[in-house]
């Protein structure tokens, strides 16, 4: 495949003991790239090129990671477009959401805007490359995925939809090169002013299941959900997506 395929990754957080490790889902976008592009696939990580979690990446079969020097509490979007643009890259690869730092889930979404080049969320699977047209499946809940044809370059992010990221070696990770290259460094004010806190999922409420017997419990608490509240959009102009958005966010407290 002649498509220039760069996988971005970050490093990640043992969910338990905080140590520092490769990201589940960074793990993933390399892999999807691995299969994709295979000895071809670029590896990129904005950041200290003397982190040793980078070598759990090399471990998977690369023979170098490209690192742009950052130093923590920079911004690294400006760095990161200017660099894939002038690499040509065709097709971009993330994780949907850092395990470390902000963890916004953010940078996918201003990159791409920042290119110019369409975001796929979710993407499961890369089915086909042909003619700078790019076939994927989206992931979408319950286990459901869609059809997209888009035109490249684009921008996807992946997540647990995405295949499973193979085991990293010891001797390959120890054999790689982490290649340093210096960039400009912009500092994010935002950030730095910033107080980050873990942050916490919001408590469901619990549907209460009012049941006779054994069998009637077992079939509510299996039965599929019906999103009643749910409106699918569907050849809208951007202006009333826009206005559907927003609604939502104020239904859902997001903005006041």
């Amino acid at each position: 495949m002649n498509t220039k395929v760069i996988s971005l990754v970050s490093i990640g957080a043992h969910p338990t003991s905080g140590r520092m490790r490769r990201a589940e889902q960074d793990a993933r976008a390399v892999e999807l790239g691995l299969q994709l592009a295979g000895d071809n696939l670029q590896v990129l990580h904005a950041g200290d090129p003397h982190e040793p979690a980078l070598r759990a990446y090399l471990g998977m079969g690369l023979a170098q990671l490209d690192v742009l020097q950052q130093p923590a509490g920079a911004d690294v979007l400006g760095v990161l477009g200017d660099y894939l643009r002038e690499a040509g890259a065709q097709l971009v690869l993330s994780g949907s959401q850092a395990e470390t730092g902000e963890g916004s889930g953010m940078l996918p979404f201003l990159l791409a805007e920042r290119l110019g080049w369409p975001l796929v969320v979710g993407l499961a699977q890369v089915e086909s490359i042909h003619n700078g047209v790019a076939q994927v499946l989206q992931a979408l809940p319950r286990g459901q995925r869609r059809r997209l044809s888009v035109r490249l370059p684009m921008l996807a992010t992946v997540d647990n939809a995405a295949p499973v990221p193979r085991q990293s070696a010891y001797g390959p990770a120890q054999r790689g090169l982490l290649a340093a290259h210096e960039v400009a460094v912009v500092e994010d004010e935002l950030f730095t002013d910033a107080v980050l806190q873990p942050a916490r999922p919001r408590p469901k409420r619990l549907k209460v299941i009012k049941a006779k017997s054994g069998a009637d419990r077992m079939k509510a608490a299996t039965a599929k959900a019906s999103g009643g509240g749910g409106q699918v959009l569907k050849g809208v102009t951007p202006s009333e997506g826009a206005e559907a958005i927003l609604k939502l966010l104020v239904e859902e407290g997001v903005l006041r």
